[in-house]
């Protein structure tokens, strides 16, 4: 099973998510974690896996032939992203707009456009224990982390079940983490701003047909509103987890609630047990 956890603002405590879960799951299943929050990984810090493999990410970006080129300028026209430019002798181009489509490729008349390499991030793969693990890292100064997620994902095994890391919010690079994905997890606070950009983030797994339940993370911090919120659109509350000081303490160390507290790694299971029932449920109402 392919399950997402997602969130619509950062800080809500989406990795700890992840990371629970994946450990309270590794003693019974193949678990495989992608962290698709390539702009600022942290996932490697709570499971701290031994990296075997290192590759870069890269772009097909073109590289104009002068010499066959005619300055007809159809592969400017072409560029949606206005990568290329007609200047009055030569083609311009800005490697850092080419979203790798290779569209100006097909249109040159002439051929004199090929394509190289165009390095954009870097993708890992290691074993924390028995669960296997793929990260992404987008280059510092790049502007594009789909693509470097989309490399992430094309590492999902494809068997047991693999849990997504996405950015948080609701930008291009949420949504190419969490589409195609079977259930997404909602890690959400209870504040007017954990709210407001929740209401977000379920309206994008609802666009994209993506079943979805809510972790409220801090649950005890008195603002009622959002579990209110969830009760009237009927979306189900999987977990609880209150604010404590000593819970605080212990992810400061980069430590696990399930390794610590032996009641954790029952409710981290259970959840697991509830996203298996939705996701059947949800496949029989689609079906009948």
């Amino acid at each position: 099973m392919l399950i997402s956890v997602a969130s619509g603002k950062g800080g809500t405590g989406k990795t700890t998510v992840v990371t629970n879960l994946a450990l309270a799951l590794a003693g019974d299943y193949k678990v495989q974690v992608l962290d698709c929050d390539v702009e600022e990984p942290n996932l490697h810090l709570f499971l701290r896996p031994k990296v075997y493999a290192t590759e870069e990410v890269t772009l097909p970006v073109p590289e104009v032939d002068g010499e066959k080129c005619i300055l007809c300028g159809a592969c400017s026209d072409f560029c949606a992203y206005n990568a290329l430019a007609l200047a009055r002798e030569k083609i311009i181009l800005f490697p850092e707009l080419c979203n790798g489509c290779r569209g100006c490729t097909m249109v040159c008349p002439v051929g004199a456009i090929q394509e190289r390499p165009h390095r954009i991030g870097v993708l890992h793969r290691g074993k924390a224990g028995e669960i296997d693990f793929v990260s992404g890292r987008l280059d510092v100064g790049k502007p594009l982390a789909p693509p470097v997620i989309k490399a992430v994902k094309e590492q999902d095994q494809g068997k047991g079940i693999r849990l997504v890391d996405a950015p948080p919010g609701t930008s291009c690079s949420m949504i190419e983490a969490v589409r195609d994905t079977q259930f997404c997890l909602l890690v959400t606070e209870p504040t007017p701003f954990g709210l407001h950009d929740l209401k977000l983030a379920v309206g994008v797994a609802r666009i994209l047909g993506i079943p979805f339940g809510v972790v409220v993370n801090k649950s005890t911090l008195g603002y009622t509103q959002v579990e209110d919120y969830c009760r009237e659109e009927g979306i189900p509350i999987l977990l609880k987890i209150p604010f404590q000081r000593h819970y605080a303490a212990l992810y400061a160390r980069g430590g696990a609630l399930v390794s610590e507290y032996p009641e954790w790694e029952r409710a981290f299971r259970e959840v697991f047990l509830k996203i298996e029932r939705l996701v059947r449920e949800n496949a029989r109402t689609a079906s009948g």
